[in-house]
């Protein structure tokens, strides 16, 4: 199983498209917030179930705040991020994740990406589609894949431009 795991796209597809047309075909597709766009369902081409969660920019979106979903058994926890200060670290959104039962927990926010994998929480952001903060400034996404093991492998990956 392979899912595309993104953030923070702030209303523009055009990364978006690009990511989707050179990962494809997904099983799943999970976006973590400040979408910024009511319409990301039908403006890219996303033929897989899908988790889209709202942001601190999502004001009229119909999206939830946050979610819990589960694939190969884990409980994955879906959060933008803005109220766990991912600024400066992660041990207040383990903490939560922790109190919601969650093995993992993705979030956006911050645009830098990150994998972090403890022994009960792993932490996912994918950083920025459109406006990346870290030292390469190159959009990034996250792929999770779930192998025939039920193993889960995550891989960073950049959009050159």
């Amino acid at each position: 199983m392979k899912i595309l795991i993104v953030s923070d796209t702030h209303g523009k597809t055009y990364h978006l498209d690009q990511i989707l047309m050179n990962v494809s075909p997904i099983d799943y597709f999970i976006h973590l917030g400040d979408v910024c766009d009511v319409d990301l369902y039908t403006s890219v081409e996303i033929k897989c179930p899908k988790a889209i969660i709202a942001g601190n920019n999502d004001f009229f979106v119909p999206y939830p705040k946050e979610d819990m979903i589960t694939i190969a058994g884990r409980k994955i926890w879906l959060t933008h991020g803005h109220r766990y200060d991912i600024y400066y670290g992660t041990h207040r959104i383990k903490e939560a994740a922790r109190e919601r039962g969650a093995d993992i927990v993705m979030c956006g926010h911050s645009h830098y990406p990150l994998i972090e994998i403890d022994d009960d929480v792993t932490v996912i952001n994918p950083g920025s589609v459109t406006f990346p903060r870290q030292e390469n400034r190159l959009p990034s996404f996250i792929i999770m894949e779930v192998d025939e093991r039920n193993e889960v492998h995550y891989t960073l990956n950049y959009l050159k431009r």
